[in-house]
């Protein structure tokens, strides 16, 4: 009697942890990136509630209008912080933008595409390098803004960030990214396939190349009159023009 009860209680204790274990289990990208959050001082809901959001562009710190467009993709944009180990910083915002124009965003999302462009004039600023890189990675990965990706996420389809990264990095595949001997049983010579790459990879830095300028032209188009605004504090409250386009250096640059 003893040992049925025994094994009663021990099997009622299973079912019991059950739930929480699966429930841990589900939840453990949302821990993520409330342990992201909880490091870097963010709260969901005081970032909704503010009106503007203050973006660098350049050396200077512009507020911008805080669209519904960002509260309804910022989680994700955040797990592609995540998934790429990139920072929130000056450097890592242009990288994140870039790899995110890498995956698609400009035909898919031009208002996406827009935030993108803003945070990657300021990274090709500071690092080109690496927001060419950045791209070159996109190009071969998925982002999470599309509706099926976002409620896969949202239904807990993956249980760890390093999951996500298996579905979503590396996984867009070419011609001109496999090796010439996969291609040979298309009866197509090496010769043409060389230049289908050589095609391809024009093709995509021309891609980066429109992404570049276009950025500059909406840095210059924001910057030119918060730079005019700082002249007119200095001209009529006397504040140091030096130090409002050139603020002191942060720690959030990489």
């Amino acid at each position: 009697m003893i040992k049925d009860l025994s094994m009663t209680m021990h099997s009622s204790m299973q079912q019991s942890m059950q739930p929480s274990i699966q429930q841990s289990i589900q939840t453990s990208i949302q821990q993520e990136l409330e342990n992201f959050y909880h490091r870097l001082g963010f709260t969901g809901t005081a970032e909704q509630e503010r009106k503007t959001v203050p973006v660098y562009v350049g050396c200077l710190l512009v507020p911008l209008p805080n669209i519904e467009t960002r509260h309804k993709y910022l989680k994700y944009h955040d797990l592609h912080h995540l998934i790429n180990n990139y920072s929130v910083g000056r450097i890592g915002e242009g990288e994140v933008s870039a790899w995110e124009l890498g995956t698609g965003t400009f035909v898919t999302n031009p208002m996406l595409a827009i935030m993108n462009l803003i945070a990657l004039s300021t990274g090709l600023l500071l690092r080109p390098k690496r927001m060419w890189l950045a791209f070159v990675k996109g190009c071969h990965s998925i982002n999470l803004y599309d509706v099926k990706m976002r409620n896969a996420i949202d239904n807990n389809q993956w249980d760890s960030i390093e999951s996500l990264k298996k579905d979503v990095l590396y996984v867009k595949g070419n011609n001109a990214t496999k090796p010439l001997q996969t291609i040979s049983s298309q009866s197509m010579s090496s010769q043409s396939m060389s230049l289908r790459i050589m095609t391809v990879r024009v093709m995509r830095a021309l891609e980066f190349l429109f992404y570049a300028i276009l950025s500059l032209v909406i840095h210059a188009i924001i910057s030119l009159p918060a730079l005019v605004f700082y002249r007119c504090l200095n001209y009529f409250f006397h504040r140091d023009i030096v130090l409002a386009i050139n603020p002191p250096k942060r720690n959030d640059l990489y």
